[in-house]
């Protein structure tokens, strides 16, 4: 099973760095939403692909007509949070009304509920597992956050699960599609989306599709936007993973829609027999939240 989603955000939405944390930064840029979005939804209609978009509330209080176009070509459209902020340096109540906006403004523009989620630099770690509590609260039926491997924003290695599962919190629950992951000398590794599959030579991640039973890819517009402006002031190795492969990814993404059939969540969700998925158990009294502590059960 082949998932397709995609992180609607501007250019500019680059985590953890000085000029470009906060709306009052955002304001000096030139976005480039509009017409890079209008790319993916193009492609997608030519080759009658269905994607799940996770659009960033602040992207839709300013191009509200963004994602109405996504949400009338038939796409899924889910939450990517209002300000794009790493969920683990939120408080739960900073977290809660950053989604509870996210969903307001999105829910008001398709006249739909909004069922999915993935959070900011697939930020929920062994730290923050309350999210899954406010997701819960919030109606978020199908949550996309978990990176079960390391990485810059920490990451959730032992998550337990790289295939889709039920995370069972105090709130209720939520089914997980996480990112998926390869072994490449014991250790997890990532091909599916974002810098890495700008990186990786197509044969590759192809050879790595056709061996895997279920992948969650992500992109966002950026990916395919080679005349983007660069900001010259990220650090090197994080200039590099910004903009390496930019000239080729929208190329390798059209070789990857014609070399597989993809859906979105809703149509995965509907194919999987959850029943036999794996749960995992989030431990909910309040004074053990805090701590994350998990319990994994087949």
């Amino acid at each position: 099973m082949n998932i397709l989603t995609f992180d609607i955000e501007d250019w500019f939405h680059i985590l953890d760095h000085g000029t470009t944390r906060g709306e009052m930064q955002w304001m000096r840029f030139e976005s480039r939403i509009q017409r890079n979005t209008d790319r993916i939804l193009e492609v997608l209609a030519r080759k009658n692909r269905k994607a799940t978009f996770f659009c960033l509330g602040w992207i839709a209080k300013r191009y509200p007509e963004v994602i109405k176009k996504i949400d009338s070509l038939g796409h899924d459209v889910g939450s990517h949070s209002y300000l794009h902020q790493l969920a683990y340096e939120q408080s739960r109540e900073e977290f809660r009304s950053d989604l509870n906006r996210s969903i307001q403004i999105i829910s008001d523009l398709t006249g739909k509920k909004v069922r999915s989620y993935r959070a900011p630099g697939f930020s929920f770690t062994r730290e923050n597992t309350w999210v899954f509590d406010c997701l819960a609260e919030a109606g978020i039926e199908y949550d996309c956050s978990i990176f079960p491997a390391r990485r810059a924003h920490g990451g959730f290695d032992d998550f337990g699960a790289d295939m889709p599962a039920i995370v069972k919190c105090h709130s209720g629950q939520v089914k997980e599609f996480p990112i998926n992951t390869v072994s490449i000398l014991g250790r997890p590794f990532v091909f599916s989306g974002g810098g890495y599959f700008r990186l990786l030579p197509y044969f590759y991640v192809k050879g790595q599709m056709l061996r895997s039973q279920y992948v969650m890819c992500y992109f966002h517009p950026r990916d395919f936007d080679p005349g983007q402006p660069v900001l010259n002031d990220l650090p090197a190795a994080r200039r590099f993973k910004s903009y390496v492969g930019l000239n080729t990814a929208f190329g390798k993404f059209g070789k990857l829609l014609d070399d597989f059939m993809f859906y979105d969540l809703s149509r995965a969700n509907a194919m999987i027999d959850w029943t036999h998925a794996q749960a995992i158990a989030l431990d909910t009294p309040e004074k053990e939240q805090e701590a994350g502590k998990w319990e994994k059960s087949a």
